[in-house]
């Protein structure tokens, strides 16, 4: 499958699309041998949340990653609420591709805008 990635509002502006992706190592209908099939994202249930907490664990078989939103503005408050909103949950290997992707955009977004501390 080629990881395609779109800018956020690129995504947005574009009516929703899916397609079904070809077994690996076979060509799309039309395509020639050889040729990355196009992926198209499905937006018509997309639904987009702030976050900024996040945390991950593991097992053999998977990655667990949650995200929240950190609910106690008071920065002397010692114990922390954490409203968790969303789990995601990906096999070791999309998990990698995760962090491939991840580490790109930084990189992208730092020499734009500055190293982030």
């Amino acid at each position: 499958m080629n990881d395609e990635v779109r800018p956020h509002n690129e995504a947005a502006t574009e009516a929703p699309q899916s397609t079904a992706i070809p077994p690996a190592g076979q060509p799309a209908a039309g395509q020639p041998p050889g040729a990355q099939p196009r992926v198209r994202f499905d937006t018509s249930n997309l639904k987009s949340s702030y976050c900024n907490v996040c945390n991950a664990t593991s097992t053999r078989e998977e990655v667990v990653v949650n995200f929240g939103i950190n609910q106690t503005w008071d920065m002397q408050q010692r114990d922390l609420d954490v409203q968790l909103l969303h789990r995601v949950i990906l096999s070791p290997y999309a998990a990698k591709r995760l962090h491939d992707l991840l580490g790109k955009l930084i990189k992208e977004h730092e020499s734009r805008y500055g190293e982030l501390r």
